[in-house]
Parts: C-alpha cells; structure tokens; sequence
C-alpha cells in the first residue's frame, strides 16, 4: 500500500514530469496531520503535473466545499454537514474517544458508498489527488483504502489549508509578467459587451464581473445567482491568471476595488489602475437602451427596482429617491435610467476613474455608433489592431 504525497506547488506545475514519489507506508500515514512529518516524507519528491491527476477529490463537508475548493474538484464527503456536527458536538460534551468512534463508523460507511458510486468502473491505471483540511485524517482514511485497493493515490500536503496560502502567494507572481489594457467608460456604454465582442474574436480577457457574478454596481446583483466566497472568488481569479499568456495583452474592465461584495486581489487592482486605457463612448439614449435590455429582471418587477433604489438614500437625498419611485410605479422607468446616469453613475464614475486609472488622460477613444453587435465587434476589431500596431513599432 503506497500514498503518495505532493505540494500544492509542486501540483499547480502544468508541465512538469511524471512524478518519482516517494510511498508512504502505513506508519507514516498515521502522521499525515504533521506537516514537518509530510515535508520529510516527500523531501525527494520531483514535481508532479495536474495533467496526470485524472480527478481532483475534496473529501471535506459540503459547507466546506461549497465556500471554496480547487478549480475541478469533485466532492465526496467523508463525514457530511450533519455528521460533522455529531462528532463534534461529541466531542466537546464526552470525550475524544467516543468521538472517534463514532465518526470512525460514519467514515468508514461514507468511503463505502463512494466506492461504490464512482469507483467501482474505473482502471487501474486512474490516479486522483486527494485532500482535506489540513492533509489529515479524512483525506487519509479514505487515499489508504483507494490505495489498498491498488490505485496511484496523491495526497495533497497540508490539505486545503495549504492550498489557500499557495493561491494567496501564487496570485502576485501571475499578476506581475502580465500587461493590460482597460476597457473605461461610463455605466451603460458597453464595456461587458465589447469583452465579450474581443473574446470572440480571440482576444485575452480577463472578466471580473463574470467571476464575481455580479455586475459591479448598486443594481448590479443577477437575482437568484449569489455570488461565491471570497475566497472561492480569488480562486477564479487566480485559476483565470493561469491561463493567460504573459506575452499578449489581457483585456479588462475597468472596476473599483470590490465588485458587488468581493474585493479584487490588491496587486490586480493596482496594476489594472496603472495600465493603459481605452475610453469607450456611447450616445446617451443608447445607453439608457442597453440598460433597459440587461437589466430586464428589474424593468419588469417594478418593486424591485424600487427597493433596490432604496440604497442611494444616503448619496441622492430622500426626495430624489421618492420621485424616481414615483415614476417607476407610473412606468417612467426609462426616464429614472437616465437621470440615475446622469446624477449618480456618470459623476461618480468620472470622478474615481480620474483618481484613481492614471493613464486615463491618455486613453485612445473608442466611439461605438449603437449598442448591438456589429458595432461590438467593430469596436473589437479596432482595438486589436490598434495595439498590435503600437506593439509592432514598439519592436521597430
């Protein structure tokens, strides 16, 4: 019987080669919760790539994995939500001992019947990488009885714990190869359209809003989508900074420090605040459109809208926030649109783009006809070109 134990580092290598790991016997697997023991035990270990892991296994609760987990994981808990609160609750009101035997039968019943849902039509030769909290117990119980049953087990050293300092660390490093260019402008004029426009047509994007699941505003929610964790939200980040190729430029939005209610990573938003700027232009009843099409849920469910503008009290007054009620009851959601753009968003927008993007001054313009497609995509075309003009006389 062998596990075999790797790095959150050694495992984030895209390219390595096969590994040459060292097996840890049984003894040592009772050890797995000591991280010097684990340093010891892999001190020979070679890097090994994700490509060989043919699935990556959180064993950890559902809350657990549900507030974060490694890009792909699958989730089979050792012990549930329920179970966890059982053993715990055991624990603190008898004894170890007790707890230990108990949560031992319900570990013991749970890797029984993930045996027998997922693994029972797999190969041999299948390899995953398995991890918990800290690398310990849970990931050990069950990595021991895969093993037994003769598959090539990896065991993430320091578990989850450790995988979240590894992300934490890793993110800056990404970030400092890359070169961006911000897509600026104000509420409404199509920056999310024109990203999408500029990933169709090959472009490096980097879509924070999408990752965020939220648009970046007051109004900005998407009902029934809550966003994910802060937590789980770096890692979209930082599986997205992966994936990008430091000689090409990365397309991004421009955006405050917090989208909805995440933080952007400090080094991303500092190195976006000090990247060039494209400003993109767009007539002002277009934009009151555009708004109407993406925002339809609160165009259609009136009190909604309304409850939402409950927000802006404190920043536009109570009676300016009582009429654009009024008139949203009366229909007049398009009149409200505008006036929230040209009292509220464009004001705001103006005043901490020009404080904080200190290239905006330079920016190239970019002035789109209409709100549709085509005008998207010209736009696109215009930009790539535009770049890969200044990136050729750069090279002159």
């Amino acid at each position: 019987m062998s596990v075999h134990l790797i790095t959150p580092q050694e495992a984030f290598l895209k390219d390595a080669p096969t590994p040459e790991t060292r097996s840890l016997g049984a003894s040592a697997q009772q050890e797995t919760a000591d991280p010097k023991a684990l340093s010891k035990a892999i001190s020979s270990a070679k890097p090994l790539s994700t490509r060989h892991f043919d699935a990556i296994i959180d064993v950890r609760s559902e809350d657990e994995f549900a507030l974060d987990h490694w890009p792909g994981a699958v989730n089979w808990p050792v012990l549930n939500n329920a179970e966890r609160v059982t053993v715990g609750t055991l624990y603190k009101q008898v004894s170890a001992f007790e707890a230990q035997k108990k949560g031992a039968a319900m570990v013991a019943a749970n890797i029984a019947r993930h045996i027998e849902a997922h693994v029972m039509d797999l190969p041999k030769s299948w390899q995953p990488l398995l991890y918990c909290w800290r690398g310990g117990k849970r990931s050990g119980s069950i990595s021991g009885v895969l093993s037994q049953i003769g598959f090539r087990v990896h065991l993430l050293e320091g578990g989850y714990k450790a995988f979240r300092q590894a992300v934490v660390e890793d993110i800056p490093k990404l970030i400092e190869p890359l070169r961006f260019e911000v897509i600026a402008g104000p509420t409404g004029c199509g920056k999310t359209r024109l990203l999408n426009s500029l990933k169709s047509l090959g472009a490096q994007v980097l879509d924070l809003e999408d990752l965020a699941n939220h648009r970046s505003s007051v109004l900005g929610f998407i009902p029934g989508s809550p966003q994910p964790s802060q937590k789980h939200f770096d890692t979209l980040v930082w599986q997205t900074l992966r994936g990008l190729d430091p000689s090409r430029v990365i397309f991004v939005e421009s955006e405050s420090k917090k989208v909805g209610n995440l933080s952007i990573p400090v080094e991303l938003i500092e190195k976006m605040r000090s990247s060039s700027c494209s400003l993109v232009e767009l007539a002002m009843p277009e934009r009151v459109a555009l708004l109407m099409e993406d925002y339809a849920f609160l165009v259609q469910d009136p009190e909604l809208f309304i409850h939402k503008l409950q927000a802006l009290v404190t920043m536009r007054g109570r009676a300016v926030i009582d009429a654009w009620c009024q008139d949203t009851r009366q229909g007049r959601i398009e009149d409200v649109v505008q006036d929230l753009l040209t009292l509220h968003y464009d004001p705001t927008y103006l005043s901490s783009m020009k404080r904080n993007f200190t290239r905006l001054d330079q920016a190239r313009r970019v002035n789109l006809l209409h709100r549709h497609s085509p005008a998207m995509q010209e736009a696109a075309r215009f930009l790539i070109e535009e770049l890969s003009d200044a990136e050729s006389a750069k090279h002159q």
